[in-house]
């Protein structure tokens, strides 16, 4: 599918080191042909046994849509409400819940927490909301994500390539009942994954990670080989 991008392409490498997860969006709506060509990538994506099981439910501003919206926004507010008690998220002058940017916020987990709270408090006017599925073929099993996350990643990477952005996220799961019957979702369809996208109100990477000889091991459990080295000017994550 051929796409046309108002602006450069993002190279493939440099994508996969930029691509951030997007909380903050503006109102600019994503018009069909863009939504086509992310999709279209998505698909793109490997499967078991190249079934390709995965389907795609877009939210949008239709009748249905918005009541979805509004459970998934209920849904998210409340799980992030217990997320900040649970993890520390402790308010005060840098996580106000009414910072709307990142100049106020001066540590990482402030900024997150500022993020958070615009996220969920701005759901319902999301762009578009993809709930990502699975068609299964067999029942319930550990491993069905290994054919419905290949796909969300080529998502959130083709809409980085095209100028929008994305948060994979699973809060849906607290109203997935009423999903289910307001959606007309069928039985055997999991609803794997809820994917937000919009144009960025701020931009993408690069990212911040551990230093590779944290994650990467040679032989046996703990042994990290003297490769495995990151490229020069890679600035690591401060999170605890």
């Amino acid at each position: 599918m051929p796409v046309t991008q108002p602006h450069a392409p993002v190279p493939l490498l440099e994508g996969l080191a930029t691509t951030r997860t997007i909380r903050r969006y503006t109102d600019e709506p994503i018009p069909d042909d863009d939504l086509a060509a992310i999709l279209w990538h998505a698909t793109r994506a490997p499967s078991g046994s190249n079934r390709q099981p995965v389907r795609y439910l877009v939210l949008r501003d239709g009748a249905a849509a918005l009541q979805a919206r509004a459970l998934l926004g209920n849904s998210f507010r409340t799980s992030w409400a217990a997320k900040r008690a649970a993890d520390g998220y402790v308010p005060d002058a840098a996580t106000d819940d009414t910072v709307a940017d990142d100049t106020v916020a001066d540590t990482p987990k402030a900024r997150m927490a500022a993020t958070m709270q615009h996220f969920v408090d701005h759901l319902e006017s999301v762009p578009a909301i993809v709930l990502v599925c699975l068609q299964r073929y067999r029942g319930p099993n550990p491993y069905e994500g290994a054919s419905v996350y290949p796909a969300a990643q080529n998502l959130l990477l083709a809409a980085r390539a095209m100028g929008y952005g994305g948060a994979l996220t699973m809060w849906h799961q607290m109203v997935e009942p009423q999903l289910r019957e307001l959606l007309a979702v069928p039985d055997e369809v999991a609803l794997s994954a809820c994917i937000t996208l919009g144009r960025p109100a701020g931009s993408h990477g690069p990212v911040r990670r551990r230093p590779l000889h944290d994650v990467v091991f040679q032989d046996r459990w703990g042994d990290s080989p003297t490769w495995a080295v990151d490229p020069p000017g890679t600035e690591h994550t401060h999170w605890k």
